[in-house]
């Protein structure tokens, strides 16, 4: 057996499975057939979550707008005018099959904040124990560019951490990732050199993310430890095949080592209000695990209080890692490149709370 057929067969005993749908992929009859997809999982004793897009667009319809709108109240408007047509397609798709579908909006806030975190774990769990159907989606009526997640591909991957999934479906209109020659992508070993080479997707007029998108998505989950299939939503029992080890869609396996959920936090859900530039030795120290200390510190960016996430950035400009600094972003300013005879150099990143940021 070939390395990818048994990484797709391995597919086949996850258990818990998000899947994300894009707008554009919410036509039709594709709400009953996915509904049929998720009743199958169920009797297979599988736990599903569905992200899902669309909001936007069913509001856009709802309202007799021409087109997606661009003013900001404008889509908070579209979003709160969907939203409950969302809701009721997913419940009209999943009665007949004895499905219950509950409603979870999640702002970028909600999981920046640990403590809502926790929770929004907790009430997930709660929804899966109690056999129901969350159907998530970003609180479109009330976030603003500062608190957006960017598109539901980025929501869908910090749910990966929050539920302890193993299998990402992202379902869109595509058949994959595909090459420069236009041929799908079957398997991606690196995300270097088998996906950003090829990750310039367009954007519709219905959907905002395209195949950059789901890449970062995939490389996120993949590290949070579960593994990611881009597939196409129109193609008939993709979810089925996908989990029989079918070669469908674009593979992304799960990394070996992967990240806990809390530092997977501080990695991709936190955004680094700065940074740190650190030395030759400091980089080092960095590398294997070790707190940043004010002594290795040779510059620093950005305004940011104690608490708050940051980039740490080599002398060459790469960036190596995340964490939460110690000290605001003036007092590390002033303990940069300091030292005193006899003190110890002030902590600014313990190393508790630092990600390095693996190589691709």
């Amino acid at each position: 057996m070939s390395e990818e057929s048994a990484l797709r067969e391995r597919l086949g005993r996850s258990r818990k499975v998000i899947v994300k749908v894009g707008s554009k992929s919410l036509a039709g009859d594709a709400w009953q057939r996915l509904a049929n997809e998720v009743r199958a999982l169920r009797d297979e004793n599988r736990e599903v979550v569905i992200v899902s897009s669309g909001a936007i667009a069913l509001g856009v319809q709802r309202l007799g707008l021409k087109s997606r709108p661009r003013d900001m109240s404008w889509l908070q408007a579209a979003a709160a005018a969907g939203q409950s047509t969302l809701m009721q397609r997913w419940e009209a798709a999943f009665e007949p099959v004895g499905l219950t579908a509950a409603q979870v909006l999640l702002t970028h806030a909600d999981l920046a904040d640990r403590a809502r975190t926790n929770n929004a774990q907790s009430a997930l769990a709660a929804l899966l124990e109690a056999g129901a159907v969350p159907i998530i989606n970003e609180n479109d009526a009330v976030a603003i560019d500062e608190i957006k997640f960017g598109d539901n591909d980025q929501l869908a991957s910090m749910v990966v951490p929050l539920v302890g999934a193993d299998l990402l479906l992202l379902l869109s209109d595509v058949e994959g990732l595909l090459d420069d020659k236009g041929q799908r992508v079957s398997l991606v070993r690196s995300f270097a050199k088998d996906a950003r080479p090829f990750a310039e997707g367009s954007k519709s007029g219905v959907g905002t993310g395209g195949m950059t998108s789901k890449i970062e998505a995939a490389r996120r989950a993949t590290l949070a430890g579960a593994s990611v299939v881009i597939a196409p939503a129109r193609a008939p029992s993709v979810i089925a095949r996908v989990l029989a080890g079918e070669d469908v869609g674009t593979l992304f396996p799960a990394v070996l080592q992967r990240l806990g959920a809390r530092k997977h936090w501080i990695a991709f859900t936190l955004r680094p209000k700065g940074a740190l530039v650190l030395d030759q030795g400091a980089a080092a120290a960095v590398l294997k695990n070790r707190s940043v200390l004010a002594v290795g510190v040779l510059g620093v960016r950005g305004t940011f209080g104690a608490g708050d996430s940051v980039s740490l950035f080599d002398v060459s400009g790469r960036e190596i890692g995340r964490g939460l600094v110690q000290l605001s972003a003036v007092d590390a300013a002033r303990a940069a490149g300091r030292k005193v005879e006899g003190e110890a150099s002030p902590e600014v990143v313990h190393k508790d709370d630092l990600v390095l940021l693996p190589e691709e």
